[in-house]
C-alpha cells in the first residue's frame, strides 16, 4: 500500500508544479495548496499505514502506532489553512487593484504620471 501512495504522491507533486509554474495567481494558490496536501500524504505514507493500537506503550504490546507524524500533519494542516487564506485575501486585493490575475499584465504597472 505503501508504494501506491508514493505513486500518488508522485502524481500530485507533478500535478501542483505544473500548475504553480502558471501565470494565475489562482492557479498558484491551488497548486500551492495542493503541494501541502501531498506533503501531508507523504508523511503519512513514511509513518507507515499500519494498524495498530493506541500510542501508550503498555507491557506486552506487540503493535501500537506512531503519534509523531499525526501530530506533525495536524500542526502543517493548521499552518497551510493560514497561509493559503492569506494568499487568497493577497490575490484578492491585487485583483481589486490591478483588476487581473494574470502575473505578466502585472510586471509594469505604473501610476498615471509616469506614462
Amino acid at each position: 500500500m505503501e508504494i501506491l501512495m508514493i505513486f500518488v504522491c508522485g502524481i500530485l507533486t507533478a500535478m501542483s508544479v505544473y500548475l504553480i509554474l502558471s501565470k494565475s495567481i489562482i492557479r498558484i494558490i491551488i497548486g500551492t495548496t495542493l503541494q501541502t496536501h501531498t506533503a501531508n500524504l507523504f508523511l503519512i505514507t513514511m509513518g507507515g499505514l499500519k494498524k495498530g493500537g493506541v500510542p501508550i506503550y503498555e507491557h506486552g504490546a506487540k503493535a501500537y502506532v506512531d503519534s509523531i507524524p499525526q501530530a506533525l500533519i495536524l500542526t502543517a494542516i493548521v499552518i497551510s489553512f493560514a497561509v493559503t487564506a492569506f494568499f487568497l485575501v493577497l490575490a484578492f486585493r491585487s485583483y481589486k487593484e490591478l483588476g487581473t490575475d494574470n502575473l505578466e499584465s502585472m510586471k509594469g504597472v505604473y501610476d498615471d504620471d509616469h506614462e
